[in-house]
């Protein structure tokens, strides 16, 4: 017997639509703005640190809009050809905002370098007054990514922003320290830092959607604990080849085989819809295809690999 069933309550989220539909298109006009402020001020103040940021910064423009696409696609229903729906738009996303931050902070650490052997002058004043128009926009668009920060997409971005927030307070700092002491070292010293904080705030969300994308069990969760949920219920003898993923944020699947005693079909139906509820109420999978073998069968009909769990209270075979 082979069931396909969506468990109680099963849903598929499609981001937090206010998010999406306002603050991603103004997000991304604001930091458009950003940029050529940066960028501006970089050359007039000879500042590789501010340019270095407007660098940072560019790579939120495709990230935005990567997001705010992904927002979208999640929300159509599935299709023939796409028959899971576009779910995995958003880790799709995270996963290249990801490889755009570790590519940036790569640049940044070169450019740092060529500085430090070839020290310029620096106009700290222009440091100063654009940094402190950077850090306004971006703290903005970091409080308003909060409400959406359980889902990948939007996490990078948050993560992405809180940490062009942390490069702004630090050029806003080191433009202070350049006006008093004339060190102008510190500028890409800054640099440095600045891609040093690109690289590590990239790391947890490119390992993240890297495990999603690979089909790897969802995290806190393993074949073991799964298997202990079904066979908690009465009736499941044994359970093998089990499979569990990430469709998307907060929607995992479930696909194994369970062993269960003679019964009538309208008892089986039963088992199955209690199997779906325990695995929903305690491990929150709510996409669930299940298939009923007979227990008793000789050892030779098993699926071996991974060993297969048993029941310990079970008298089938």
């Amino acid at each position: 017997m082979h069931a396909h069933t969506h468990g109680p309550g099963h849903r598929h989220p499609a981001g937090h639509p206010s998010v999406g539909g306002g603050v991603l298109p103004a997000a991304l006009a604001a930091t458009l703005l950003l940029v050529a402020a940066e960028l501006a001020g970089g050359a007039l103040g000879g500042s590789l640190a501010l340019i270095s940021d407007a660098v940072h910064n560019l790579t939120d423009v495709p990230a935005l809009a990567l997001s705010w696409l992904a927002l979208r696609w999640s929300r159509r229903p599935p299709t023939e050809e796409k028959t899971w729906g576009y779910h995995r738009a958003g880790i799709l996303a995270g996963f290249v905002n990801a490889i755009l931050l570790v590519l940036v902070s790569l640049f940044l650490f070169y450019e740092a370098f060529e500085r430090l052997r070839q020290p310029q002058p620096v106009r700290e004043d222009v440091m100063l007054w654009v940094s402190a128009l950077a850090l306004l926009i971006n703290g903005g668009i970091s409080l308003a990514l909060v409400r959406g920060c359980r889902d990948l997409n939007l996490r990078s971005l948050l993560i992405h922003n809180l940490g062009d927030a942390a490069s702004n307070v630090a050029v806003i700092v080191g433009a202070v320290i350049i006006g008093r002491t004339g060190a102008v070292w510190i500028d890409p010293a800054l640099s440095f830092l600045i891609g040093g904080l690109v690289l590590w705030s990239s790391r947890g969300i490119l390992a993240e959607s890297t495990h999603i994308l690979l089909e790897g069990m969802p995290r806190g969760m393993n074949a073991e604990s799964v298997a202990r949920v079904i066979l908690g219920v009465p009736g499941a003898a044994e359970v093998h080849d089990i499979h569990v993923w990430t469709l998307g944020t907060d929607l995992h699947a479930l696909s194994c085989h369970v062993r269960i005693p003679d019964m009538h079909m309208a008892e089986s139906e039963a088992l199955l819809r209690a199997i779906q509820q325990a695995l929903a109420r305690e491990l929150h999978i709510r996409h669930t295809t299940i298939q009923f073998e007979r227990a008793g069968l000789p050892r030779e009909a098993e699926w071996v690999m991974p060993e297969p769990y048993r029941n310990p209270g079970s008298t089938e075979r």
